[in-house]
């Protein structure tokens, strides 16, 4: 059966390459314009991994994610940042929420992919990833 990911970013052309690089790589693939919108969606349906942009309308992608860590049968599902927020201030917050990969646009979807792949097969923090970004 095929990794379930949600995709949440509101640029429908984002949205739409990532769900073809997605997609031809075997994933079933689900996506959101907004996080109000991605958290109905994760309520109602189980997913492996979730591609998370932060700048977005209604809740944004820290919303999204805080929300995911207090419930249980939420808070162990990977989540990727892919945005466009790259200053060192943006990109603590985010290893401090709990994100598993932060992944910064423009970005490489030949990054993207191993991302994903990586943190489906670990569930955890990318290795090393932790390392780019002290944490204090």
């Amino acid at each position: 059966m095929a990794k379930k990911v949600l995709i949440v970013d509101d640029e429908a052309g984002i949205l739409e390459m990532v769900n073809k690089t997605l997609t031809k790589q075997g994933y079933a693939v689900t996506t959101s314009p907004d996080g109000k919108d991605a958290l109905d969606k994760i309520t109602q349906s189980k997913f492996d991994i979730i591609i998370l942009d932060i700048m977005m309308p209604y809740l944004d992608g820290f919303e999204v994610l805080q929300a995911m860590k207090r419930k249980p049968e939420t808070r162990n599902i990977p989540v990727i940042f892919l945005t466009a927020k790259n200053n060192d201030m943006d990109i603590v917050k985010g290893w401090q929420a709990g994100v598993n990969a932060y992944l910064i646009k423009p970005f490489n979807p030949t990054e993207l992919v191993k991302y994903v792949k990586q943190n489906l097969k670990k569930g955890s923090q990318v290795e090393g990833a932790e390392k780019r970004y002290e944490i204090k």
